[in-house]
């Protein structure tokens, strides 16, 4: 590789939809046999998994854009437009400050990508969100429907084995004691007055696992009553499933 070659950084990222883990691995692989026949040098990869490309907040996005102002970066590489963003707003943002710092943006689909793309595939990728919204939620209420379980596992809940194949019950779910002995803890020290705060705290001092064994925090505890987060305020523990 001579001096003279173009610096690239890559980024690759798979969504909650697709749950592969194996996919920022192949995005990059490929990513770096374009910019070897390219004659490019890659200077750093940046990856986010199961995050939506509509967030903006993406740890690896962020270190990507960072790179960008740095002034030591020539390329921004990715598979294709849809994995930098899915966002028509955060697609533009990219662009103009790619633009401003004299990066270009390529991708293994598409090539170098320019303005007129970013218009075009922005609207596509922002439509491509939406449906697959649709599509989750028309699969979740049939599921309910049919008395199954529409999302992920709360908290005190697993999902049941049958023991004649070894296999899960996908869709089933049934409760985990030694879990749901915490949850009840929680609602009943709630209700002698203790503060979602005072609950974490000690629940971390006992060094009691939380959900996915991360420390116990506030929002853990109570989350947020409108959208129906945190142990608190999740009404599946009132029997209602939604």
């Amino acid at each position: 590789m001579t001096s003279t070659a173009r610096r690239a950084v890559i980024y690759a990222r798979f969504s909650t939809d697709m749950q592969n883990a194996n996919s920022t691995r192949d995005q990059i692989a490929s990513c770096r046999a374009f910019a070897e026949t390219n004659g490019w040098e890659v200077l750093e990869t940046f990856e986010d998994a199961a995050i939506s490309g509509a967030n903006r907040g993406r740890p690896g996005y962020q270190k990507m854009m960072q790179a960008v102002k740095s002034g030591l970066v020539d390329i921004v590489l990715a598979e294709g437009t849809s994995r930098l963003n899915r966002s028509q707003e955060l697609s533009a943002n990219l662009f103009a400050v790619c633009d401003f710092n004299g990066v270009e943006i390529h991708t293994v689909a598409d090539g170098r990508i320019e303005e007129i793309h970013i218009g075009m595939k922005g609207t596509m990728d922002a439509l491509q969100i939406k449906r697959t919204s649709q599509e989750v939620h028309r699969g979740q209420t049939g599921r309910i429907k049919d008395g199954l379980s529409a999302g992920g596992l709360s908290f005190g809940y697993r999902i049941p084995v049958d023991p004649s194949t070894g296999l899960r019950k996908t869709g089933q779910t049934e409760i985990n004691e030694a879990q749901a002995i915490i949850v009840k803890r929680i609602f009943r020290e709630f209700a002698d007055g203790n503060s979602p705060r005072a609950i974490a705290h000690q629940l971390n001092k006992e060094h009691i696992p939380a959900p996915r064994g991360r420390a116990w925090k506030v929002n853990t505890i109570y989350g947020n009553a409108a959208r129906g987060t945190g142990i608190l305020n999740n009404q599946l523990y009132a029997g209602i499933r939604v």
